[in-house]
């Protein structure tokens, strides 16, 4: 049995596209008080994914349990998902023309115990779109820009945001699914 500590679309579809038979249960953790201590984004991410596996884990007896999570870090601080419009509006307006990271943790855990784990960091360039788009964007986008660390999601308008990508697309939507996969062919979940 195979169990996604998420509540995130990007991560659902990600899975529902590749052929993957899970089942999407939220962890519901104080993700804000990991990122209040833990100031370094790649140890914050894995120990977010790490937690939300061992919390859906506790009730999953046998299940592979996936966790995962995304900081996005831009001169030197890590940012959480916008609360709200202004917000996500201000930090596209800082991050315009220039490149963030994404850093991503993903664990999978089976009964309480870490069995697997990986970071992975990817570095997107914004565009230096117009105030105009800008505003655009914002208002055909929605409220849902709030529900990803970068206001944006790539496979949706969001793309028209990005000018480049350097490393591994699906780590943009937050999953990596390659090292992923492999770690679940060694173990059965998936087929060989």
């Amino acid at each position: 049995m195979l169990i996604l500590a998420s509540k995130s679309k990007s991560r659902r579809r990600l899975l529902e596209a590749a052929g993957v038979d899970f089942t999407a249960v939220s962890a519901d953790i104080d993700e804000d008080e990991i990122k209040r201590t833990e100031p370094d984004g790649y140890r914050a991410a894995l120990k977010l994914a790490v937690k939300k596996a061992e919390t859906v884990s506790e009730k999953h007896s046998g299940a592979f349990v996936i966790g995962a999570d995304q900081i996005l870090e831009f001169e030197g601080k890590c940012f959480s998902k916008p609360l709200n419009m202004a917000e996500a509006a201000a930090q596209l307006c800082a991050m315009r023309g220039k490149t963030h990271s994404l850093i991503n943790g993903v664990a999978v855990v089976k009964d309480g115990k870490t069995v697997w784990s990986t970071n992975t960091e990817v570095k997107v360039s914004l565009r230096n779109f117009s105030d105009d788009f800008l505003n655009y964007y914002l208002k055909t986008a929605g409220e849902d820009v709030c529900s990803s660390v970068g206001a944006y999601y790539l496979e949706e308008l969001g793309a028209q945001l990005v000018e480049r990508v350097d490393g591994d697309y699906f780590s943009v939507l937050g999953l990596p699914i390659l090292p992923l996969f492999e770690f679940l062919r060694t173990c059965g979940e998936l087929r060989k």
